[in-house]
């Protein structure tokens, strides 16, 4: 028998999960996302793109500020049998939570008890992890520590940035969230509680951790710059103006921190160092660091972190 479902989520990584859920037997009832937001001062509504999913495939959605007394008994009232949540952005209150009717079940993009939090993925790419994977939970009041029902790993080499990283999860998420279905669907899912022992914390970013910081060693630095890709970025100060940068290769050089030792763009870290291989100036488009040298001439011995 198929189950009747309430997806809530919110970003692009939420997306392929619920095609999936839509696509199968399974029924959805409603779908929750983050209401729509203004942008750029004002000038436009944006949605979110599990909101505009939605309305592509003709799936009611709700966006509402708060969960009060109203919409959760607008929720209970639908009798859903499973809640799937997918980086929803919102707490759900214990008065919905309590209901033992209806499964409440959470994908994270961490292996659970590691990076519990906001930013599993770029935490787990900034601490160096040579693997990640996601986890499939029950829901508790306290934030991603439910008992786990699946887990599946993902290797992390040198060639995995944010964006990489985050759209192998989703895919990966949009077969293991059937899977998870299926084996609730026949009562055969069991949640395994989590070692509080080996619980880790993946904070919200803050941003002043875009700055990239140059008394870091090379593979660090390079590190950052994979898990701030494509957004928001890491950047430093050269010339009065921001530098994000988007993609470097680690070279074994020495300099102080911060300093242009070759005019190919390559900087100088606490160890070793890193050459520039894509960069996005304040207000204008992403370019190759070679484009960007047939306009601008380097100083080798210049050090960025005079900047400040």
């Amino acid at each position: 028998m198929a189950l009747n479902i309430i997806f809530m989520g919110t970003p692009e990584f939420a997306v392929p999960i619920l095609n999936s859920i839509f696509k199968s037997d399974h029924k959805i009832l409603q779908v929750y996302t983050q209401p729509p937001r203004k942008k750029n001062r004002g000038q436009k509504i944006n949605i979110s793109q599990v909101h505009k999913f939605s309305i592509e495939n003709k799936i009611d959605v709700s966006h509402p500020e708060t969960f009060d007394d109203e919409e959760v008994k607008k929720i209970l009232n639908l009798n859903p049998n499973v809640v799937v949540v997918v980086a929803y952005g919102k707490i759900l209150p214990a008065k919905l939570l309590d209901n033992s009717k209806i499964k409440f079940i959470n994908i994270h993009a961490s292996l659970l008890p590691k990076w519990r939090g906001a930013a599993p993925i770029q935490r787990a790419l900034m601490n160096l992890d040579k693997e990640t994977g996601v986890s499939i939970m029950k829901i508790l009041p306290k934030l991603d520590t439910g008992p786990v029902m699946m887990q599946s790993k993902i290797k992390i080499d040198k060639k995995t940035d944010f964006e990489r990283l985050s759209n192998t999860m989703a895919l990966l998420s949009a077969k293991m969230i059937l899977q998870s279905l299926d084996l609730i669907e026949k009562r055969k899912a069991k949640f395994v509680p989590q070692d509080e022992t080996k619980a880790t914390y993946a904070t919200k970013l803050e941003k002043k951790e875009y700055l990239i910081d140059w008394n870091d060693d090379s593979e660090k630095v390079a590190a950052k710059i994979k898990a701030l890709y494509p957004k928001p970025g890491s950047w430093f100060l050269f010339k009065g103006s921001r530098i994000k940068v988007l993609k470097v290769e680690e070279v074994k050089a020495k300099g102080n921190p911060g300093e242009i030792i070759k005019s190919n763009f390559t900087i100088a870290c606490g160890s070793n160092a890193v050459r520039l291989l894509e960069i996005q100036k304040e207000g204008k488009k992403r370019m190759s660091i070679d484009d960007y040298l047939k306009a601008n001439n380097l100083k080798v011995g210049f050090n960025v972190k005079k900047n400040f």
